[in-house]
């Protein structure tokens, strides 16, 4: 599973709230740590789910 985060990311939190192992706030905009996505893939999906302007792209499931 490959997670990124899009260009309409807003920081808001809400991913990292669900999934703090992938997902980290950075400034204004969220960062995923790659390393992290393998055993944590369906918290990866809620906080896809749960982001409010749906930045977060995830290819491969």
């Amino acid at each position: 599973m490959h997670v990124s985060i899009s260009s309409n990311c807003v920081g808001c939190g809400a991913c990292s709230a669900i999934n703090p192992e992938v997902f980290e706030i950075t400034g204004n905009f969220a960062i995923v740590n790659p390393h992290l996505v393998c055993g944590n893939e369906d918290s990866c999906i809620d906080a896809a789910i749960e982001c409010p302007v749906k930045a977060i792209n995830i290819d491969g499931f």
